[in-house]
């Protein structure tokens, strides 16, 4: 379909993918995008999953109408974008593909062949002239992997942004963008908001009136609203206010401690209290809300000497991805040598600017006088 003039899209949607990336659930399944710019020169912007070259082929070979693609853009190597680069230079023998030097490289691993004699290298900066569609390449490395690029085409003010503005499901607009888009930004870019950062500071001195992501719609309208989400979270600030409590319960009792802190909270005005179950609720759904809130409390059991496992693995994945700039109470359970909170603790060592309520709760096993004290205590600190 024709979304712009002289553009066109041509990706397809994988309704039938259960897990994308081999960890994300995808209920309304990924679409891998791919468009194309039909000037004096042609111009394919990427490829799409190896599961879908016919499709993606057909769609193709009906926008081009006879034509022949001079170049491929290729702005991202991951296979769900590049799976059919040797394919597309197999059938369009004359076409050259334009991307970073790493990309290559890439090439090479993946199909064994460099395309030396039909290739362009491109860096930050430079221009390929369509006719009257003229394109800069900015150069987007760990966005979020080391050769992306994006292209910024002049005429039609677009910015094509590889994996930035993704989100997960359909390429129809939805009214819940950010949702998706924010569990997709921070399960997928979200360690690399220093380098998130510098591209949003690049784009800043373009005249941007839409933008073209590799997965999810077209943003046309309210651009502002979805850069000044980007910028939110690539730079590890506060998009809600409330409080996010995430539990581990193994026979209940931590969590009526985690359902007597949100009573409390609840009691004292705070705006908003989510509460996860992180043995049952999606991962990432907690990573996402982890990020969004600025005050968070995390309750888990002494187990095995350490944390639940669930938890573990939580506050692993927000370490890795630079969790920083919160607040953060703690509850631990334990019946004889409660450690979970000493060991939460030790576990954000390295991470920026996080700051521990003095007022956390230790339940031996099940709450009682003392321990609904404590939480009527972390309760008004979290929100002081």
């Amino acid at each position: 379909m024709e979304i712009f003039k002289d553009i066109f899209y041509v990706g397809v949607h994988d309704d039938k993918i259960d897990l994308f990336e081999g960890q994300f659930v995808v209920p309304e399944g990924i679409c891998y995008n791919s468009y194309v710019i039909l000037d004096e020169k042609v111009a394919v912007f990427d490829t799409v999953d190896a599961n879908f070259f016919e499709k993606w082929s057909k769609n193709l070979d009906g926008v081009l109408n006879g034509r022949r693609p001079d170049y491929l853009i290729v702005q991202h190597m991951e296979p769900d974008h590049s799976a059919n680069i040797d394919k597309f230079m197999q059938k369009y023998e004359n076409a050259k593909i334009v991307s970073d030097p790493k990309s290559f490289t890439m090439m090479k691993q993946y199909f064994g062949n460099g395309y030396e004699d039909r290739k362009i290298e491109v860096k930050d900066g430079d221009k390929l002239s369509l006719g009257k569609h003229e394109l800069t390449f900015i150069s987007a490395p760990m966005v979020h992997w080391p050769e992306v690029i994006m292209t910024y085409d002049s005429a039609s003010k677009i910015l094509f942004s590889a994996d930035g503005f993704g989100k997960f499901g359909t390429f129809e607009p939805t009214d819940d963008w950010a949702c998706e888009a924010r569990r997709y930004y921070f399960g997928i870019v979200g360690k690399y908001g220093a380098q998130v950062q510098k591209v949003l500071q690049k784009a800043s001195t373009l005249d941007i009136q839409a933008i073209c992501p590799l997965h999810g719609p077209v943003l046309k309208e309210n651009l502002g609203y979805y850069i000044n989400l980007y910028d939110i979270w690539s730079s590890y600030k506060v998009e809600s206010e409330g409080v996010a409590i995430f539990y581990t319960s193994v026979y209940g009792n931590t969590k009526k401690a985690v359902f007597e802190l949100q009573a409390e909270l609840e009691k004292l005005g705070a705006k908003k209290v989510v509460c996860c179950d992180l043995a049952r609720e999606d991962m990432h759904e907690a990573i996402e809300d982890a990020f969004r809130y600025g005050k968070i409390v995390l309750a888990t059991t002494t187990y095995n000497g350490e944390i639940f496992p669930f938890m573990k693995t939580f506050i692993d994945a927000l370490v890795e991805r630079a969790y920083q700039n919160r607040k953060i109470g703690l509850i631990e359970n334990g019946s004889w040598a409660p450690v979970a909170n000493k060991y939460m603790m030790k576990m954000f060592e390295k991470s920026k600017n996080i700051e521990f309520c003095e007022n956390n709760v230790t339940v031996r096993a099940a709450l009682n006088a003392e321990s609904l004290e404590q939480i009527k205590n972390l309760a008004k600190e979290i929100l002081a």
